[in-house]
């Protein structure tokens, strides 16, 4: 019992180590940049600057307006002035001075002009001369009608006569046109309310008349219609409601609305001694408060830090209630106007404290009750409480209120859910970027809440984050330096119009010495090779910058880091560089670049190896001038890449078919000459004979070619059909036939390159992967359109140019080289250049390393042949344009790296979190499989001595099975025909699926298993082409359907032949490693991890191999079964030519199946069948069986349990002989599964493949009349 839970527990740590195949992001993710783009809010779509600004002032000083009783004692202090103090001209013209000193705080270059005690005619002439030289900037009016009547509600404001003996009324209709737009008007004055009311009106009314006026024009035809000036883009401040008098307090200052807006830290301190300060520090008087020491922009001194805390909350405020475009425009779009708001929420709190509202247009929301004024209050509490000391000479200790407010941003960033409101503090971190003592710990923060995602950047750039973080690109600080890569690589990754920024403040300058300093850990040099990949992207200045600074030197030297993602972005940074930029090419050419990044071709990361690809294919896109120097570069590069063909990752492939259009556009009419001789052959190709080896291999022969082999397709031992009555004996030899066609080795020079390039982009058109497919057929289409529209154009154009120059002296010139091009493209297709095209190609193409690819490519193109045939009244030009479009040039692939950054970095992977609906689903499956392998065990107990004959399960397939497997932890059976894939519920019967695996024309599925079982599983298919194909959602659960992971070509050598066993596969789940063989002379090994072919180890054998068998534990032992009845054992820790350490000949016929034993149960580890029935074991360490069983002879399937000493042996002769037999490893007959004759006997078909289930003892039976069986001890089971 003990044992048993041991081993239980292992199981499950087993489940959680073992390694999943084929789950990384490029294997779940679509290959795309971000689907959602931040819209760019927070970059203003015009900046505005207030130039010029009115001052009006209506004081009349010593006379009160005849509609106003005021108090006494009353407010008389008019900007901090006692206009009763002095003469009333000289106490008028202090105010007008003082007034103007405030507002030059907040905007010190605006050009003032006052305007005191004025009439209507100075009123009109101020503003018109002030919008005359603003032009199209903000003007402002400032107001103050405390010495006039109030508003009337007709839309009036006061102002005086000349002698001073009227008031006068001013119609707001006419400042309104006067004041033009933009404009912001401040209005300090009773019942201010009414003028907003009237304001609003007016501007429709204006509105009106100018559509009015513009339909006029438009209809009369006259161009001297007055149209008059737009009310809008107009803000107004109004210091109280239509129904409030301004308080008369006396302990207020007169024009407290103007006092909040101008001196807002005097006028909050003051407030604050009157109402709070007796029970928070008592002893604080307003005489204190005005001795307060500093400046105001000096935030080291009490004062200055008081505003810049006032500041950090009234952004704060504004930032929380505010909507984002409101905010936008009153805080960022002009600095007095974000002045002046700032400090309206001020005034709002102070004003409504006497019962008088603050009112606005727009109008905000109301703010004087947000809890941030509560951080003010203590604050300023902590401020004057030091404020006696101050005064004696104490030295000041700085109010904590940012390291507070940080460590609330810190616990929000911390203990935060998701869905949760930003926070508020965000304005706050932007505020203490400007302090070199926070400043470290606030960029640290501000990085954390930036990796949250694309919506946490766009809220810090609506804050206004951007140019604080590019003037600290400034900073020679070290320590900072990984925190503002990585800030502006989160930036970068959302917004990429920042770049332009960046460039125009030689930002890059940052990132490359960050780059090029080799003490700087690998993942942020990443980051700043991903921002400068960024800042090239598509902008030539940036291309400049960077090439400038000698990027391309920098990226090379750290090209071999053991990082890969920096290896990846280099590569890309690289790409971008010289993207149509000939001067970076060049500068690319001197540096051995190209060099440099083929070894970068075979790095062990599928994404490395596509930047690779990327930048190798941009480096031959560029368009200037050609030269041989540059041709030749361009072939070389070129002939690298077609090694890269047989990558196993899709992404790799894809990129490829790009890289190569960039060449095959760039030497179109070479190509285009190579397709046109290929349609040409093809459709002049026919067989003169065929002639069949003693081993079963067909031989084409074709006139003026080598022999290329074709395999038959109804192969007996591979689609198990039923008509086939005979299986082979004797051993098929394998035909030593050349891997190259005749015509690459009859030409030379450039032609063969263009040749073996374009059979490339053949291959390619007919890959395993649809989107790799897709993009190549597209490619080849383009260029077969042209070759045709070109042949058929160009008798035409000889014949139109002979008539046209018949009484032209130059006629001969002229005729005669058209005719030599026409000859040219008719015969070797010799371009201007000189460089020749060969005659013929090969219709099958032929791929780097030797084989023919898989299909006749004139199998891809039906359509497009026929449309040709048809003769298209379309020019050569035509065609460019209009395939150009279709053609896809771009894979998205470096746009979904960017999607890297713009994701989280930091936070863990949502699987390592133990509460994430992830990770929860794992933890259930892997208690699934423990318990499904208890109950596994169990039933092997109960059930040792019973025969394996109850039939529980039956199904018609939908063709004829040619493989068959159990999931070992839920009850379904998949079972594959030659097109497509069945998935059923052996235990209620019911077909939950059925999909085509997309096969080439003419290949049939030979291979089928499952990858991840233990996890989220897979499913494997491999075809007689060599093709492999990964699928996930095969049980179409949860209404997903289903769809392919990865295809590629694992064998590219396939011969064809009658008796061949197809491709045969062999999973590892273990180490991740996929073994395929087959109808070829070599064992591939391939590394799923990587994607990569790691070895080819030769067979040695003339036949084909029949099966596969590896030691998963050691993972060193191979074995092979082969078509000649030999086993073969390698040592794959040898070198391929070595590792053959032992052939077992003992087998006479076919071998069908050889299995390695885990452990060391039973008398040896070796279990193989061969067609004659003879059944043997072996042990690795003797070249002799160590046990014979001879069986019934037609063995066409072997299948033994993993868990128990069983195996099961299936036959396809005559009835009699059509069984299932089932033994033990003793050599003991268990049981017989027979065809019975009577009305209920039982019937079972030829066997074409079995499959015993991983832990239950159940086997499972495919027959050629297309019947699949379950079979068990267990009729409940």
């Amino acid at each position: 019992m003990y044992d048993d839970i041991i081993e239980s527990e292992e199981s499950d740590i087993c489940d959680w180590q073992l390694p999943l195949a084929f789950m990384k992001k490029r294997h779940l993710e679509k290959i795309e940049g971000n689907t959602t783009t931040e819209t760019q809010t927070w970059r203003m779509k015009e900046r505005m600057k207030t130039v010029s600004v009115a001052l009006v002032l209506c004081l009349n000083v010593g006379v009160d307006p005849p509609d106003v009783i005021k108090t006494s004692p009353c407010a008389r202090l008019e900007c901090w002035i006692d206009p009763l103090a002095t003469s009333a001209q000289k106490a008028l013209e202090a105010i007008g001075t003082s007034l103007q000193k405030q507002y030059e705080r907040w905007q010190p270059r605006a050009r003032y002009k006052q305007s005191l005690d004025p009439t209507v005619d100075e009123v009109k002439k101020l503003c018109t001369s002030l919008r005359r030289n603003s032009k199209e900037e903000r003007v402002l009016f400032h107001y103050n009608g405390h010495g006039v009547p109030k508003p009337t509600t007709n839309g009036e404001i006061w102002v005086f006569n000349k002698n001073f003996t009227q008031y006068i009324p001013l119609s707001i209709y006419d400042l309104q046109t006067w004041m033009g737009s933009p404009s912001i008007f401040v209005y300090d004055c009773s019942n201010a309310g009414l003028i907003l009311d009237s304001f609003e009106e007016f501007a429709k009314q204006k509105e009106q008349e100018r559509v009015i006026a513009l339909n006029h024009g438009s209809t009369s035809g006259r161009t001297s219609v007055t149209v008059p000036p737009p009310a809008k883009n107009c803000i107004q401040l109004a210091a109280c409601g239509r129904d409030e008098l301004l308080p008369m307090n006396p302990e207020l200052p007169a024009d407290l609305f103007t006092s909040c807006l101008s001196t807002p830290i005097k006028i909050a301190l003051r407030w604050f001694c009157y109402h709070k300060s007796k029970s928070l520090v008592p002893g604080v008087t307003v005489e204190l408060v005005d001795k307060i020491p500093g400046r105001l922009n000096d935030r080291r001194t009490p004062l200055g830090e008081l505003n810049w805390i006032f500041t950090a909350i009234t952004d704060t405020i504004a930032w929380n209630v505010l909507p984002r475009e409101l905010f936008q425009k009153l805080f960022r779009q002009d600095l007095l106007v974000a002045s002046l708001f700032r400090n309206f929420l001020l005034a709002e709190r102070i004003m409504r404290s006497y019962n008088c509202t603050p009112i606005s247009s727009p109008q905000l929301p109301p703010t004087y009750q947000h809890p941030m004024w509560q951080a003010w209050d203590l604050a300023v509490d902590i401020s004057l409480s030091q404020l006696p000391e101050l005064i004696e000479g104490a030295e000041y200790k700085h109010s904590p209120f940012f390291a507070e407010q940080l460590t609330a941003f810190q616990v929000w960033l911390t203990i935060g859910c998701e869905g949760r409101q930003p926070p508020e503090q965000l304005p706050i971190v932007l505020q203490v970027l400007l302090s070199q003592v926070h400043r470290l710990r606030a960029l640290d923060l501000l990085g954390r809440f930036l990796d949250l995602g694309p919506w946490a950047v766009s809220l810090a750039l609506s804050v206004g984050i951007f140019p604080y973080v590019l003037k600290l690109l400034q900073s020679s600080a070290r320590e900072l330096r990984h925190l503002l890569v990585f800030i502006w690589a989160k930036i970068l990754a959302v917004d990429r119009a920042c770049k332009a920024d960046l460039v125009k403040d030689t930002g890059h300058k940052y990132f490359l010495s960050v780059l090029a300093d080799p003490y700087m850990p690998a993942q942020h040099r990443t980051m700043a090779a991903f921002v400068l990949a960024m800042i090239a992207e598509d902008y030539k200045p940036g291309q400049e910058a960077a090439l400038q600074c000698n990027v391309i030197a920098i990226c090379l030297e750290q090209l071999n880091d053991q990082h890969p993602l920096l290896r990846q972005w280099l590569a890309v940074c690289l790409g971008r560089v010289w993207t149509k930029y000939d001067a970076a090419r060049w500068c690319g050419v001197r540096s051995g670049a190209h060099e440099n990044l083929y070894r970068l071709l075979t790095d062990p990361v599928p994404e490395v190896r596509a930047a690779a690809v990327y930048a190798l294919g941009t480096f031959i896109g560029s368009r200037g001038e050609k030269t041989d120097h540059g041709t030749n570069i361009d072939h070389n590069v070129g002939m690298t890449l077609i090694s890269v063909a047989q990558d196993g990752s899709p992404i790799v492939r894809k990129e490829l078919v790009v890289a190569l259009y960039q060449l095959i556009i760039k030497f179109e009419s070479q190509f285009a000459s190579v397709a046109r001789h290929a349609m040409e052959e093809e459709s002049q190709l026919s067989p003169t004979g065929v002639a069949t080896t003693p081993g079963g291999w067909l031989l084409v022969h074709d006139s003026g070619r080598s022999n290329v082999p074709s395999r038959l397709l109804n192969s007996a031992i591979s689609t198990g059909s039923g008509d086939s009555g005979t299986l082979p004996s004797a051993s098929p030899k394998l035909p030593r036939i050349p891997s190259s066609s005749s015509l690459t080795g009859n030409v030379g020079g450039h032609s063969n390159i263009y040749v073996q390039i374009w059979a490339v982009m053949l291959q390619l058109a007919s890959d395993p992967y649809p989107g790799v497919k897709q993009n190549a057929q597209a490619l080849v289409n383009e260029i077969n359109l042209k070759a045709t529209m070109t042949m058929k154009q160009l008798p035409n154009r000889i014949k139109e140019e002979r008539r046209r120059t018949s009484s032209e002296l130059s006629n001969t010139t002229s005729v005669s080289s058209l005719e030599e091009s026409f000859s040219s493209d008719q015969s070797d297709g010799t371009p201007q250049n000189g460089e020749s095209p060969p005659t013929l190609l090969p219709a099958r193409p032929i791929i780097p390393g030797g084989g023919a690819a898989n299909t006749y490519h004139s199998y891809q193109f039906p359509r497009t042949r026929k449309l040709f045939a048809k003769g298209p009244e379309m020019t050569v030009e035509e065609v460019s344009d209009v395939t150009r479009d279709k053609v896809p040039v771009n894979t998205q692939f470096t746009e979904w790296c960017s999607r890297y950054f713009a994701q989280s970095v930091m936070k863990p992977p949502v699987e390592m979190d133990p509460y994430s609906p992830i990770h929860q689903a794992r933890e259930w499956r892997f208690v699934r499989n423990r318990r499904v392998r208890e109950e596994a065990k169990t039933q092997a107990l109960k059930t040792a001595s019973r025969p394996l004959n109850d039939q529980i399960f039956v199904n018609k397939n939908q063709g004829v099975p040619v493989a068959v497997k159990f999931h070992p932890f839920v009850p379904n059976v998949v079972v594959a025909d030659r097109e497509g894939v069945c998935v059923w519920n052996w235990e209620n019967g019911e077909r939950l699926n059925y999909f085509t695996n997309g096969n080439e024309k003419g290949s049939n599925i030979t291979s089928m298993g499952f990858m991840n079982s233990h996890d989220i599983t897979l499913l494997y298919t491999g075809t007689d082409s060599g093709s492999v194909r990964i699928w996930k959602h095969y049980l179409c659960e949860d209404n997903n359907p289903v769809q392919i992971v990865t295809a590629w070509q694992a064998l590219t050598e396939m011969l064809q032949s009658t008796r061949g066993s197809g491709m045969v596969l062999d999973w590892e789940q273990e180490s991740g490693i996929l073994l395929a063989s087959g109808d070829v002379r070599v064992i591939r090994v391939w590394d799923t991890q990587k994607e990569l072919c790691l070895q080819d180890i030769p067979t040695g054998a003339d036949s084909c191999v029949t099966s596969l068998a590896c030691d998963s534990m050691g993972r060193s032992l191979l074995i092979a079964g082969c078509g000649d009845g030999s086993l073969r054992l390698y040592d794959r820790r040898l070198a391929p030519t070595e590792s053959r350490v032992m052939t077992l000949r003992e087998h006479t016929s076919w071998v069908t199946n050889v299995y390695l034993q885990r452990g060391s149960g039973g008398d040896g580890k070796i279990i193989s069948a061969s067609v004659a029935g003879d059944i043997r074991f072996w042990d690795p360490r003797f070249t002799e069986s160590v046990k014979l069983i001879n069986s019934f002879p037609e063995l066409t399937a072997l299948a033994v349990h993993t868990e128990t000493n069983v195996f099961a042996c299936g036959y396809s002769g005559t009835n009699s002989q059509q069984l299932i037999s089932v033994y033990s490893t003793a050599g003991d007959a268990l049981s017989h599964i027979k065809y019975y004759d009577g009305f209920i006997g039982q019937r079972i078909g030829p066997v074409s493949c079995l499959a015993f289930h991983p832990h239950r003892h159940h086997l499972a039976a495919g027959s050629r009349d297309s019947f699949l069986s379950i079979y068990s001890t267990d009729k409940k089971r």
